[in-house]
């Protein structure tokens, strides 16, 4: 008879997520929002943090969504009204992209639909919808260019599949880049051939979180170099 794996619970909520991205970011990091969820840890910096925080259309200390907006032209890459912080400045694409191709960022959090336990990662859709945010976009360059990637994503599909998984079965958006995976369940780094566990929601257990989880997990902390 086949074993009935337990539906996951809610865990943690997006704001949550991001407000525990936020305070876990090096003062002093220059740091790249991906498009969708991530974009909501920039409203849980508290004041006094010193993180730059970059856009990859332009914008150099950007500052929280705002709503409604002060200057409808500032915009995220993900086209929403942002504040700039004091000292903020504006470039054109080129040396925007020049900043992250040449490993200027430090830490870039990305969305994604599949994490595999090497790192891979998959987070890009494609659409015939002109009026949608373009497919790739920055992402590629911001995987393999950032110093630091982590992830922030749901640990399960709507019906409960695994995202995190031994290798990946969607296009890959990079290989081998991913350090850190933030989901509504658990913390994991990813480090050598596991997840290893930082952190879990308190309505969950490690038994549990092998079941929602294909990839091998192990518990933490990770070795420091």
């Amino acid at each position: 008879m086949q074993t009935q794996i337990q539906a996951p619970p809610k865990g943690w909520s997006r704001t949550e997520m991001a407000a525990m991205i936020a305070a876990e970011v090096t003062d002093g990091w220059c740091v790249n929002l991906g498009i969708g969820s991530p974009l909501e840890i920039a409203n849980h910096f508290l004041p006094g943090r010193e993180v730059v925080l970059h856009s990859e259309n332009g914008v150099f200390g950007m500052g929280p969504i705002q709503d409604p907006p002060v200057d409808t032209w500032v915009v995220n890459a993900g086209k929403q009204n942002v504040h700039l912080r004091t000292g903020a400045s504006i470039t054109d694409h080129a040396t925007s992209f020049a900043f992250i191709r040449g490993g200027h960022i430090d830490l870039c959090v990305l969305g994604a639909f599949e994490v595999a336990v090497n790192g891979d990662i998959a987070n890009w859709t494609a659409s015939h919808d002109l009026s949608s945010l373009p497919a790739v976009g920055g992402a590629m360059d911001l995987a393999v260019g950032a110093k630091n990637l982590w992830v922030m994503m749901q640990h399960t599909t709507k019906t409960g599949e695994p995202k995190l998984l031994n290798q990946c079965t969607l296009p890959l958006t990079a290989t081998r880049a991913v350090d850190r995976v933030y989901t509504n369940l658990a913390v994991l780094d990813v480090f050598d051939g596991a997840f290893v566990v930082r952190e879990m929601h308190p309505d969950v257990s490690l038994e549990q979180l092998v079941e929602w989880t294909q990839g091998p997990i192990v518990e933490g902390p990770v070795p420091e170099h």
